[in-house]
């Protein structure tokens, strides 16, 4: 289950060398049967419109960016017992997904920022690798 301020969280994010992903678009663990799991996931149509809105990372704490991203996107990907479903995303859920499926792919939202939105996050970005490491190992 997501815990602290998170909606979702990629097997990457947490050394699981697997595609799958899951969120909670409410972001409140209460709420844990609205948890949505994705095996395998891929985006399949994006939307030619898009919107740009803050975004954080349960692996970057203590910052954010304003993030350009599909307004939709339409996904095929498998449940846990492996059955193959496709769905449409819009707004909010888009954007989780979006962000939890860069996560699969090695790409990370500060990669995804402005010049200038980099030159803002880049002190975090330092203490991060101060207290942490170049590698981010804990």
């Amino acid at each position: 289950r997501m815990w602290r301020e998170g909606v979702g969280l990629a097997a990457p994010q947490v050394g699981i060398n697997k595609r799958l992903m899951v969120y909670n678009e409410s972001g409140d663990k209460t709420k844990w049967l609205k948890e949505v799991t994705m095996v395998n996931p891929k985006i399949v149509e994006f939307s030619d419109a898009k919107d740009v809105e803050t975004e954080g990372c349960l692996s970057f704490p203590g910052m954010n960016g304003d993030v350009e991203r599909s307004k939709w996107i339409k996904v095929e990907a498998q449940n846990l017992k492996g059955k193959k479903f496709k769905k449409k995303f819009k707004g909010w859920e888009a954007r989780i997904f979006q962000h939890e499926y860069d996560h699969l792919d090695g790409v990370l939202y500060p990669d995804r920022l402005t010049d200038e939105g980099k030159e803002e996050v880049k002190p975090r970005l330092d203490e991060l690798i101060q207290d942490f490491g170049e590698g981010g190992e804990l």
